[in-house]
């Protein structure tokens, strides 16, 4: 398994932007595919956007032309680049190791909020 550090959420005006990190550890980190997942209060926890490790993406169309996620191999590091936030970007954000199966490790969670 691998070990998630997540850095770099807060509190941010609408319009605003942010930029999430995830530190990764473990032997599998570079033949994993990486998620951002999101969790609004009462609402399912949702994919964001996701790297495969050969640098394909795919994302939530709500964050379509926004939101960028990119991946360091050499720094063991994903990013989740957030910019033009809105209100409703407001959940916890989740950090994501992936395989063919779905998310086999998660982080801790950094709460993002987009005040109006």
């Amino acid at each position: 398994q691998v070990q998630l550090v997540e850095s770099g959420g807060g509190l941010v005006q609408a319009g605003g932007s942010l930029r999430l990190s995830c530190a990764a550890s473990g032997s599998i980190f570079r033949s994993s595919a990486m998620g951002w997942y999101r969790q609004a209060p009462g609402k399912e926890r949702e994919l964001v956007a996701r790297v495969t490790s050969g640098g394909s993406t795919n994302y939530a169309d709500s964050v379509k032309g926004r939101f960028t996620i990119s991946r360091d191999n050499a720094k063991n590091t994903v990013y989740l680049q957030m910019n033009s936030l809105k209100p409703e970007d407001t959940a916890v954000y989740y950090c994501a190791a992936e395989d063919s199966l779905g998310p086999i490790d998660w982080g801790q969670g950094t709460q993002v909020t987009v005040s109006s």
